[in-house]
């Protein structure tokens, strides 16, 4: 089992920056891809950002290119999601994930936080 719990989220005026963490406990914390996805309301969750296990890889959803920076630690069990120039579509309940393999799939990850809220008033 991993533990996953999210923190940093909170409420920015548009053009703003947040940086959202994520720290792990249980299993090997370098045994995993973690990934960020947001749950906007009314919508589908989706996929923001993913980061290899090294942090060697990432990939970001078009939406946030630019703007986001998913990093991690493996040495504190963190990973991290540097967000600047924030937008009111931005606004969401921000979401680390664990899975074992490298992919924007929400389906590929096994083990989830419980979320941390993101609000960009305009």
């Amino acid at each position: 089992q991993v533990q996953l719990v999210e923190s940093g989220g909170g409420l920015v005026q548009a053009g703003g920056s947040l940086r959202l963490s994520c720290a792990a406990s249980g299993r090997t914390f370098s045994n995993y891809v973690m990934g960020w996805f947001r749950q906007a309301p009314g919508k589908e969750r989706e996929f923001v950002a993913v980061i290899s296990w090294s942090g060697a890889r990432t990939v970001y959803t078009d939406s946030v290119k630019g703007r986001f920076t998913i990093s991690r630690d493996n040495a504190k069990n963190t990973v991290y999601l540097q967000m600047n120039s924030l937008k009111p579509a931005d606004t969401a309940v921000y979401y680390c994930a664990a899975g074992t393999y490298y992919s924007g799939d929400e389906a590929e990850y096994d083990y989830w936080g419980q979320g941390t809220q993101v609000t960009v008033s305009s």
